[in-house]
């Protein structure tokens, strides 16, 4: 069965994937418009981008908190972008004043700063080659390369729903995965 306008929202509830692609399609440009309204002062697509599949996760793990009626739906998911963007412009800013208050930001690189990236990198090399081949492909597009949803999407044939979901699940993965390695690189 293929999510409509009539049952997108009971098959949500339910995590039918079709669901949540009936979402992003229908909804997308309102909670990109919302999302850059917000944070177009931070001047960062990157964190707009990351804030819009912030905000169609959080519609996903709590669409069984929505109970009203299916034309209140477009309002919830408003209210969630709204409050969604204006935490991600807090975190935003606050990094900022923070930042320009306490230190001297010094443009060099340290040599002991790009080995630190270097290593890094490396430990993220290791966790993104334990996902499967597919999911290496979009993490390595989206977080190395840094590459939109929609570029990654054409080059590899698959809707931007498909791309989120599985940018969703390759996050969930990886992050079990570091909290099992520490500092050190050795298992806790």
């Amino acid at each position: 069965m293929k999510s409509n306008e009539k049952n997108y929202i009971k098959r949500l509830k339910r995590q039918k994937e079709d669901a949540l692609e009936f979402v992003v399609d229908t909804y997308l440009p309102l909670i990109k418009g919302i999302t850059h309204k917000v944070l177009l002062p931070v001047q960062n697509d990157g964190l707009i981008e990351e804030c819009v599949n912030d905000i169609f996760l959080s519609i996903w793990n709590n669409a069984n908190k929505f109970h009203g009626e299916p034309n209140d739906f477009k309002k919830w998911i408003a209210a969630i972008a709204k409050f969604k963007a204006i935490d991600y412009y807090r975190k935003a800013t606050k990094k900022v004043e923070i930042i320009s208050d306490e230190f001297h930001i010094s443009t060099e690189k340290s040599a002991e700063d790009e080995l630190i990236v270097m290593e890094d990198r490396e430990e993220l090399l290791k966790l993104i080659n334990q996902l499967e081949p597919l999911d290496q492909k979009v993490f390595i597009m989206k977080y190395l390369l840094g590459m939109k949803t929609e570029e990654i999407g054409d080059k590899l044939g698959l809707t931007r729903a498909a791309i989120d979901n599985r940018v969703y699940r390759g996050k969930k993965k990886l992050q079990q995965n570091a909290t099992k390695i520490s500092f050190g690189g050795s298992v806790i």
